[in-house]
């Protein structure tokens, strides 16, 4: 499951299949495991949709019941979730476990983490009704960084930030609101997207998620289990807890953002992550973290509507655009970066932004 995860439509429960090949090639993958697993190939469901070309299935089996990922290889390569499904079990996370693997068709059978993510428990009218599930998060998030070691997870470097970056201009402010900028626009956002990379490169690498937030992360007892982590990387430690409380689907209230990151930076602190001594200083970055993704998510979100027919995602931009210029409404050297979006959205200047809340 991704960043853009969903629950299949009420009543499309039955997966259906483009590719006949493809369709028997599972079936005949399924058949040769029904017997080892206990598997009722009759109780097969979709589990979710994904803005990727990954799918999930849900099947029954004696022992309870399985997820099937069906991610055609000629798209989709399968071998990052299954090292990073162990680097996460090693750290004492929740994770799936692989328990059946055909690589050359991409089909896999996982364990089960339940049906309830952490989004839909939240009560978004409630911060600190939720303050448990953020702790647990939090938690999980600091043992994932406590494991990490360098060269072990691709690196989340300048060249890589400054693709996802590149993602904004081209696909948001190009495709999809059909805009050219001029040279002295162009100039502006150069400028802003170089002093962006250049303090979030500043922090310290640790293992990231890329996606962690409340939709990828599984309700399970006293522990969240954790998905989506296929895209894992070697990266500044500012990154998850961005994701996390700046989220692409939920908006908290300053407040609670500072509650739960203050409790990050302790207990990161006490397990001996580096995150400095000056939690000013942290949350600074984590504002410049989360400035960075939302940026990259605009111009994603932009990029499933109008490559991939998922318009859907379009409906969040709003949000985006929030935190941007949340962010860029608190530091001077963001203000021209701030003058050129409202010239985008054919905003005018307002002097001040509410955090968060769209």
């Amino acid at each position: 499951m991704s960043l853009n995860s969903t629950p299949a439509p009420a009543g499309s429960t039955t997966p259906l299949w483009s590719d006949p090949l493809r369709e028997a090639a599972f079936g005949q993958w399924l058949a040769s495991l029904a017997t080892a697993h206990g598997l009722h190939t009759g109780s097969l469901r979709i589990a979710s949709a994904d803005a990727s070309f990954r799918r999930y299935l849900r099947i029954d089996s004696m022992a309870g019941s399985h997820i099937i990922m069906d991610a055609p290889p000629d798209k989709e390569d399968c071998r990052p979730f299954v090292k990073v499904a162990q680097l996460m079990h090693e750290a004492g996370l929740l994770v799936p476990k692989v328990l059946a693997w055909d690589e050359p068709k991409g089909f896999m059978l996982l364990s089960d983490l339940g049906t309830q993510t952490m989004m839909q428990a939240i009560d978004p009218a409630q911060p600190q009704a939720n303050l448990g599930l953020y702790l647990q998060a939090v938690d999980a998030l600091v043992d994932w960084q406590t494991a990490s070691q360098p060269d072990v997870l691709p690196l989340y470097d300048q060249a890589l930030l400054n693709r996802e970056l590149a993602l904004f201009p081209e696909w948001y402010l190009s495709r999809h609101r059909s805009l050219t900028l001029d040279a002295t626009q162009q100039g502006t956002l150069d400028a802003a997207f170089t002093t962006i990379m250049t303090q979030n490169l500043a922090w310290s690498r640790v293992y990231v998620h890329r996606d962690f937030m409340p939709r990828n992360l599984m309700v399970a007892g006293d522990r969240l289990g954790v998905l989506d982590f296929q895209d894992a990387v070697y990266g500044p430690i500012t990154y998850d807890v961005a994701s996390l409380m700046r989220d692409a689907f939920l908006s908290w209230d300053e407040d609670f953002c500072l509650d739960i990151t203050v409790r990050y930076w302790e207990r990161a602190r006490q397990a001996g992550l580096p995150v400095g001594d000056d939690f000013g200083e942290f949350y600074r970055g984590v504002e410049w973290m989360g400035l960075q993704r939302h940026l990259k998510v605009a111009g994603i979100f932009a990029r499933l509507t109008l490559r991939d027919g998922k318009p859907q995602y379009l409906a969040d931009t709003p949000r985006f655009l929030g935190y941007i210029r949340a962010t860029c409404s608190r530091y001077r050297e963001l203000k021209p970066l701030l003058r050129l979006l409202d010239q985008v959205e054919g905003v005018a200047a307002a002097g001040g932004y509410a955090f968060g809340r769209v």
